[in-house]
């Protein structure tokens, strides 16, 4: 017996030591983890100034910075999540806000503002903190400098710095805590520890699950607790933020728009008013094309005629000058050069109001053409700064539009349908001159999804439909293909001269016509009273504000019999 003891004590003590060793791992399985979360890593923050953007209950990617203990913005940021219409001059190093009715402007590293109204007479200030400042070559903005004309509030917490920001209020559940516990990165209780919370503190619920909830602290620590430190459910109302949201009067008409564009190439162009208008019917503004860009600080050309407009308003007709820049390339304009720095978009701007108060003008028609994806911003920044005075004097401003494509979507229509009277869609030159294939200038399938998509971002009643008044006439043989633009009247009698034999063709909603002669085919897509029928029908349809005509005297009489029921439609 004596001899099995130690035998019996070495058995006791492995089970021992398995019991440990199991219990251990017991232990371990099941206890709470105590490692903490790195902060700085969860936020990702990387400098000592950035502040993490916790955006309603999301911790977004972007950073604010922190400068003199205030939050700021990068502009990209600004323009993403709370405003886009702050607008940074690189070249002259100022920032510009324009709203429905005064220029805003800063120096770059100040304080200071000017205040600009619609007619550019001055008044300003200065804050007590820096208006905007660059880091490197990012432009920030102070958050609370975009506060004053953006939807949204904010809270900032420290260590690590981190913005709590609420652009939209309302209704949210929140629970209590039951017993002092951890918030973890996941739900799983060997999940690292973001923060603790106490008995009594309330937490956001934002999605709930069979074991664990995803929850918010009051401190905008986004993590886990598990359901059963959770108490009963509540609802608790958030603030909305003010609404700082502008107001763009309009200066819309209560009538239809039909607008003719009247084409005219010098001075003595004006005399043509009558004759272009005799066959017309049902027309209402004229739109001559008298002003064009010369220059990269805001000079332009002008056929302008005060005799012009008196006749034309004898005549029961508005007139809305065209400003062009089809022409701008030969004068060597560059757009981008012209549109992005403030001054010589304010010289622009100035002297057209001027010219247009000089010759008691109806409005404005913009009429700027391969603007590149570079010079989006400043175009939409000039046709929001335009209309200030334009609003303020009862200038009807319009803006002409290519039928929407994927690479003109920098024109930004969207913004155009708030500041802008009237958005004006060029439904044609769906085949054009350099185009590798013969083919409509406007088959109704382009026109009415020029028409879908524009609505889809401008109101409807500030949208007007332009239709072509010409064909083009299309020529294939052994030297390629080529195309010429010719009137209603020439496309016809072309038909009629070598005899074509037209059809209606229902996928264009056109008469179209074909003929071989020799090596050489020629097609033709006719635009006549049948095919600007169809097109009116589908503008009846999204119920727009109108019609627009390119361009007057190219049309056969008849098309204007077509264009008067239209107007006539209620």
């Amino acid at each position: 017996m004596k001899k099995m003891i130690p035998v019996i004590v070495a058995i006791v003590l492995i089970i021992l030591i398995a019991a440990a060793g199991f219990g251990a791992k017991l232990l371990e399985r099941y206890s709470y983890s105590k490692e903490r979360a790195d902060l700085t890593e969860y936020f990702g923050i990387q400098e000592d100034n950035d502040a993490a953007i916790i955006l309603q209950d999301e911790l977004v990617e972007e950073h604010a910075k922190i400068f003199d203990n205030r939050c700021y913005f990068d502009i990209a940021t600004v323009h993403k999540y709370f405003n886009d219409r702050f607008y940074e001059d690189k070249a002259e190093g100022i920032l510009v806000f324009a709203t429905p009715d005064s220029y805003l402007t800063t120096t770059i590293g100040g304080s200071a503002f000017v205040d600009y109204d619609a007619m550019f007479a001055e008044t300003g200030g200065n804050l007590d903190y820096v208006i905007s400042r660059y880091e490197g070559d990012v432009l920030y903005i102070a958050a609370d400098f975009v506060q004053q004309y953006s939807n949204f509030t904010y809270e900032l917490f420290t260590e690590p710095n981190r913005m709590q920001i609420y652009t939209e209020g309302g209704e949210r559940q929140t629970a209590p805590i039951t017993k002092d516990t951890q918030v973890r990165y996941q739900g799983g209780i060997k999940s690292d520890i973001l923060t603790d919370v106490s008995e009594g503190d309330t937490v956001f619920v934002l999605e709930e699950m069979e074991k664990w909830t995803k929850v918010k602290t009051r401190e905008s620590f986004i993590g886990y607790v598990e359901n059963k430190r959770l108490g009963e459910k509540s609802t608790e109302t958030i603030e909305t933020p003010p609404d700082k949201t502008p107001v763009y009067e309009s200066n819309t008409r209560d009538h239809k728009i039909n607008l003719g564009w009247h084409s005219i190439g010098g001075v003595d162009g004006n005399v043509t008013l009558e004759s272009v208008v005799a066959q017309t019917k049902g027309l209402n503004v004229i739109s001559p094309t008298w002003f064009r860009l010369t220059g990269n600080e805001g000079e332009f050309s002008s056929f302008a005629s005060a005799d012009y407009v008196e006749k034309a308003h004898n005549m029961g007709l508005e007139v809305w000058a065209l400003v062009g820049n089809v022409e701008a390339e030969s004068a060597d304009v560059d757009m981008y050069e012209l549109l992005s720095r403030t001054s010589s978009r304010w010289n622009l701007i100035r002297n057209l109001v001027a010219t247009a108060q000089e010759y008691n003008l109806d409005g404005i028609n913009i009429d700027f053409e391969n603007i590149s994806l570079d010079a989006g911003e400043p175009f939409i920044q000039f046709i929001r700064e335009l209309s200030i005075p334009c609003r303020q004097l009862g200038i009807v401003l319009s803006v002409d539009n290519y039928v929407p494509m994927d690479h003109t979507d920098h024109y930004d229509r969207a913004e155009q349908g708030v500041v802008a009277d009237y958005v004006i869609i060029m439904g044609y030159d769906e085949h054009y001159a350099g185009s590798d294939e013969a083919g409509s200038v406007a088959s109704i399938d382009f026109v009415e999804k020029g028409i879908k998509n524009t609505v889809a971002e401008v109101p409807a009643e500030k949208v007007i439909n332009g239709i072509p008044f010409y064909t083009r006439i299309w020529k294939t043989g052994s030297e390629g293909l080529s195309s010429e633009a010719v009137t209603m009247g020439g496309a016809q009698e072309f038909v009629g001269d070598h005899g074509i034999a037209v059809r209606w063709d229902e996928t264009t909603c056109q008469n179209y016509g074909e003929i071989q002669e020799g090596d050489t085919l020629y097609q033709v897509w006719l635009e006549d009273a049948d095919s600007i029928r169809v097109k009116l029908n589908v503008m009846e349809n999204f119920d727009i504000a109108g019609v627009a005509e390119w361009r007057l005297g190219h049309e056969t009489a008849n098309v204007w019999d077509v264009i008067e029921e239209y107007m006539n439609q209620p």
